[in-house]
C-alpha cells in the first residue's frame, strides 16, 4: 500500500481494563478511518492485547476495512451480539439503553457479580476450573491463526504479562506473541489459572498472571525497537476522579485504577525526566531519545464505571464505551493531528512538575539554560 504524502505515523499503546476495553475498540474504529495515519507498532496489556490481535490480524487479511471488521466481530463476540440480527440489537440497545451509571449500578447489583465475587475469595481457580479452561482461547487461536500475526515483518506487537515468580513484567514479541502470550496478558489471578509458558532466558517454565501488575501497557520496547518517537495512549482506566470514595465499593474501584495505572505513571516520569534532560542539553544527541506522548481518555465517562462492570460483558455498556472512544478519538484527530511529529499534546511538566511534589530547586535543577 502507497504512503500518501501527508500522513503521519504513530505508536499505539492499549490498556488493559476487561470489558472496559470496548471503549478502545471505538477510538481504534475511529482511528482506522482517518488514512493520514499509519500505526508503526502496538505495545498493549489485558484487553488492549487483545484489541491488538484483532487489529493486526484484520489488518494483514484486509487493511483497514479489514481492521475495524475483525475488532467489531472480537467484541461483538463478547458482548453476545455476533448471532443473525446482531447489529439491530445493538442499534436497539444504543436507543433504550439506561444511562452508563445505571448500568454500572446493575453491574456491581449483580447476584452473579456477588456470587462470583464471594466464590473468589473462598476458591481459587484451581479449585472451581481445575481442567484450566479459559473462554476467550478459542477466540484468539482463530485471530492469531490470520496470516503472519506473530511476525514483526508488519505491525509490531510487544505483549505485557507479569511472572508470577519474579514480579517482573516479560514483554512477548515477535513469535512469542502466541495465544498462550495473550491470555497470560490478560489472566486475572482471582478468575484463571496461570499462563505457563516456557522462558528461554530463565530455561524454566515460567507462571504468568495479568500485565497491568506491571505494564499497563509498557512503554519501553518502543524506544528499543520502533523509530517513531509519537506514543498515542488510550487509557481505560481513570487517572484521576474528582470525588473521594467513601463506600466499600467505591474504594475497591479506585484502588483498582491506581493499581493498574501505577506503572504507566511510573513510565510517563522516567519520560519526563529524559526529555527535561534533553531540553536542557544535559545529554548527548545520541544519548537516549525524546519521546512525544500524546493521549485519548475521557475520565469523565469512565469514572462513571466501576471495577465490577470490567468483568460484566454487558451489551449495553459495551456499546456505550465503543461510541464514547470513537468520539474522544475523533476529537483529538481533529485537535491534534498537525501535532503528531511535531510536538507533544500531554503536559508531562505540569503531571510530574512541582504540582506533583518537586521543589521549585528541584523543578529548576532540569529546566533549560536560561539566556544571558
Amino acid at each position: 500500500m502507497p504512503r500518501r504524502s501527508n500522513t503521519k505515523k504513530i505508536n499505539l499503546a492499549l490498556q488493559g481494563g476487561g470489558a472496559h476495553g470496548a471503549f478502545t475498540w471505538g477510538a481504534l474504529d475511529r482511528l482506522l478511518e482517518d488514512e493520514r495515519i499509519e500505526v508503526d507498532s502496538i505495545t498493549a496489556t489485558s484487553a488492549g492485547a487483545m484489541n491488538a490481535a484483532a487489529f493486526k490480524a484484520g489488518w494483514i487479511s484486509g487493511g483497514r476495512e479489514g481492521a475495524q471488521k475483525s475488532l467489531k466481530k472480537f467484541w461483538m463476540g463478547v458482548a453476545g451480539l455476533d448471532s443473525l440480527g446482531g447489529d439491530l440489537v445493538s442499534e436497539w440497545l444504543r436507543i433504550v439503553s439506561p444511562s452508563t451509571e445505571m448500568l454500572s449500578r446493575l453491574a456491581e447489583l449483580n447476584p452473579i457479580t456477588w456470587g462470583t465475587e464471594a466464590m473468589t475469595r473462598v476458591f481459587s481457580p484451581y479449585q472451581f476450573n481445575p481442567m484450566g479452561y479459559h473462554p476467550l482461547r478459542k477466540v484468539v487461536d482463530e485471530m492469531l491463526a490470520v496470516g503472519d500475526v506473530c511476525s514483526d515483518a508488519a505491525l509490531p506487537l510487544y505483549i505485557a504479562a507479569t511472572n508470577v515468580r519474579t514480579g517482573k513484567v516479560r514483554v512477548f514479541a515477535g513469535q512469542d506473541v502466541t495465544t498462550d502470550a495473550i491470555l497470560a496478558s490478560a489472566c486475572l489471578p482471582t478468575l484463571f489459572q496461570a499462563i505457563e509458558i516456557d522462558d528461554p532466558l530463565t530455561g524454566k517454565c515460567e507462571a504468568y498472571w495479568d500485565g497491568g501488575f506491571m505494564g499497563n501497557p509498557s512503554l519501553f520496547p518502543l524506544f528499543y525497537r520502533s523509530e517513531c518517537r509519537d506514543v498515542l495512549i488510550i487509557h481505560i482506566n481513570p487517572i484521576e476522579r474528582e470525588d473521594l470514595p467513601v463506600t466499600a465499593t467505591e474504594i475497591l474501584n479506585r484502588v483498582n485504577e491506581i493499581s493498574f495505572n501505577g506503572s504507566l505513571l511510573r513510565e510517563l516520569r522516567t519520560i519526563d525526566l529524559v526529555n527535561r534532560l534533553k531540553e536542557a542539553h544535559l545529554l548527548a544527541e545520541d544519548q537516549m531519545t525524546e519521546n512525544r506522548i500524546h493521549s485519548v481518555r475521557d475520565d469523565a465517562f469512565m469514572s462513571k464505571l466501576g471495577v465490577a462492570s470490567k468483568t460484566t460483558p454487558n451489551k449495553a455498556l459495551m456499546l456505550q464505551l465503543h461510541d464514547a472512544g470513537r468520539v474522544q478519538m475523533g476529537e483529538f484527530l481533529k485537535d491534534h493531528f498537525d501535532d503528531i511529529g511535531v510536538r507533544a499534546t500531554v503536559d508531562l511538566r505540569a503531571m510530574f512538575g512541582w504540582a506533583a511534589g518537586l521543589s521549585v530547586e528541584e523543578e529548576d535543577l532540569f529546566s533549560p539554560p536560561k539566556p544571558n
